[in-house]
């Protein structure tokens, strides 16, 4: 008889193992697989800011470094400054890294390429695909702030929903992976001075720009405020600088 009762015990054991088991295999299929990391590959871009490095995946660009190498070049609109690659290889058979060559070439080249330039590539860096403030920070300035507008920090933050965050624009537009396409060198001072960049290494670089957008952009018109309700492409030049917008300029990219 105890030896019925402890065979019984132990078939019980064994389905319930087996019951586990099974159970635990189901949840490993049932469970999504993640996706390959990413593999950027990298791109060396000689334009009149000196060497940018582009790095992209077939999911999109990741990076746009400015190296600083040199000053900015001076601008010639009877010859327009060239922008070509100087290192690329198999990294510019990517589709996406193509589209980011492609507008940069145009970006930098003569006033009617600049005015109508292609789609922008797609951006693959985690801090653009996060639900984050600086997230919303960068993907307003991307969709609303065209060439030959600017924005204030302050109104900046208005516009990522946040009227606050002045502080914290500077520091989202501080981490922005994407320079020049995510155009963080078009935030500015409420007085209209177009404040530090790159912590202060790429002030020339900045009023560089700022100038080429202003030569080349053949549809600017004049800039007024807006009401803050108004999500318009605006630059507040009524304003004094207000502490906090000086603070975030200690972040500016």
């Amino acid at each position: 008889m105890n030896q019925e009762v402890m065979s019984s015990k132990t078939s019980v054991q064994h389905t319930t193992t087996r019951s586990k088991s099974n159970a635990t295999q189901g949840a490993e299929m049932r469970k999504p697989r993640e996706a390959p990391p990413c593999a950027p590959q990298t791109v060396a871009l000689l334009t009149p800011l000196g060497t940018l490095r582009l790095d992209a995946c077939e999911n999109g660009v990741h990076a746009i470094r400015i190296l600083m190498d040199v000053a900015p070049a001076e601008r010639n609109d009877e010859a327009p400054p060239r922008c070509r690659v100087v290192n690329g290889g198999p990294a510019e058979r990517i589709p996406e890294m193509r589209r980011c060559v492609e507008w940069l070439q145009a970006y930098f080249g003569d006033r009617h390429s600049t005015g109508s330039l292609p789609p922008p590539p797609a951006f693959h860096h985690p801090a653009l695909r996060a639900d984050t403030f600086t997230s919303r920070v960068l993907h307003t300035l991307f969709n609303n702030i065209k060439i030959g507008e600017t924005v204030s920090y302050k109104r900046l933050a208005e516009m990522a929903g946040n009227p606050a965050a002045a502080r914290a624009v500077g520091g989202a537009v501080r981490r922005n992976p994407i320079p020049l396409i995510i155009p963080c060198h078009r935030v500015i001072w409420s007085s209209g001075q177009s404040g530090p960049y790159m912590s202060g290494r790429g002030d020339r670089l900045k009023q560089w720009l700022l100038a080429h957008e202003r030569t080349t952009d053949t549809r600017r018109t004049p800039i007024v405020s807006k009401s803050p309700s108004s999500i318009e492409r605006v630059v507040d030049r009524t304003a004094d600088p207000r502490p906090n917008e000086a603070q975030a300029d200690r972040y500016t990219k």
